[in-house]
């Protein structure tokens, strides 16, 4: 059985901290809260640490780490060089939910990287995670503490159900505050590009260092991957979703339509719903699984993930759900984990 540790989210047990440290430095495997998701935590140069890490979320090796770090001054012995670009991102949004990849040094094993060039950095704000980090004083290597594929961890029972048994420590504060992974954005090209969209915008990140492209594409095949988070399928639930992406009003209409054909096949629906959609659903005899104000779209981002697992876990047959239309700097990181949860399945609806 996996340990558990309550700590306050803000001024977490010292002790707890370092019993937690001391694991992660004997090489454990320790999941604990950051402000986007749960993370599951590894000595990022303890390679033995990095084996059971992949072997407990059953991620494929193709997959990079993102490596978790004080701040900018602790990542020089992980890189090459920093970057006046990386400086001035990180006086301006660490710690926080940024990620920033870099030329990576020797000293950082191929495992962490997915034997790419690059690795990924990030220094987290959460109090816990940083206490954690500071209490350690070692690189923590960690990936979202789940099963590889499904929706990413919000709150320590969601990593209880993927990884009890596992993993030997959670520390559990609580639920997180962001609820979706942070922006990865790569410094090693020119113009840098955002890998994986976050609750740092692009636009946000245009102000810091001027000109910044966005992947156009999922990465597929078995090569090395130069983010977390590049699959077309990604953050899955069991139960197939399918999204309905397009002008809302027709968007909701054709979701509506399509769930009375389950309904009327004798299957069961389950309909993750923006609070704006409840009236026009509230005939349908489905399973309404709440996702916040779409026009609140922090809001929706932090119920996201925990609302893909509550669909799943209702027993439906199908889980139906109208992509995001509101423009927010989580607009594009909330669309992107939809689609990569729909795995494909995604419905164009004309307005």
């Amino acid at each position: 059985m996996t340990e558990v540790l309550r700590v306050d989210p803000i001024d977490p047990d010292p002790n707890a901290i370092a019993r937690a440290a001391a694991c992660l430095v004997a090489g454990g495997l320790v999941a604990f809260p950051t402000e986007t998701v749960y993370g599951l935590g590894v000595h990022a140069f303890d390679r033995r640490a990095l084996a059971r890490l992949f072997a407990a979320k059953e991620r494929p090796a193709t997959d990079p780490l993102i490596v978790h770090v004080p701040g900018i001054d602790d990542v020089t012995p992980l890189v090459a060089e920093v970057p006046r670009e990386a400086r001035a991102l990180a006086a301006r949004f660490w710690p926080g939910p940024l990620t920033i990849v870099l030329r990576r040094s020797i000293a950082v094993p191929d495992d962490v990287t997915a034997g790419l060039d690059t690795v990924a950095i990030r220094a987290p704000s959460h109090r816990v995670a940083r206490a954690l980090i500071a209490a350690a004083r070692i690189p923590i290597a960690a990936p979202s503490a789940n099963l590889f594929s499904r929706p990413s961890p919000t709150d320590a029972a969601h990593v209880l159900a993927d990884l009890n048994g596992r993993i030997d420590l959670i520390v559990d504060a609580g639920p997180t505050e962001v609820g979706l992974e942070s922006t990865v954005l790569d410094l090693s090209q020119d113009p840098p590009v955002i890998l994986r969209p976050g609750a740092v915008g692009i636009e946000m990140l245009r102000a810091v260092i001027g000109r910044i492209e966005i992947l156009g594409t999922s990465v597929t095949g078995s090569a090395a991957m130069p983010s977390p988070g590049l699959l077309s399928r990604h953050y899955s639930p069991r139960t197939p979703l399918t999204v309905y992406d397009g002008d809302a009003r027709a968007a909701l209409h054709a979701l509506a339509r399509d769930a009375q054909g389950h309904l009327d096949r004798g299957s069961t629906v389950a309909v993750l719903a923006f609070a704006e959609d409840l009236p026009q659903l509230a005939l349908l005899p489905v399973t309404i699984v709440h996702l916040g104000r779409e026009h609140e779209p922090a809001e929706v981002a932090a119920r996201l993930y925990a609302a893909l697992r509550e669909s799943d876990e209702v027993g439906a047959d199908a889980i139906v759900a109208r992509m995001l239309t509101t423009d927010h700097a989580f607009g594009a990181a909330i669309r992107d984990r939809l689609r990569r949860a729909a795995a494909g399945r995604i419905v164009r609806v004309e307005g």
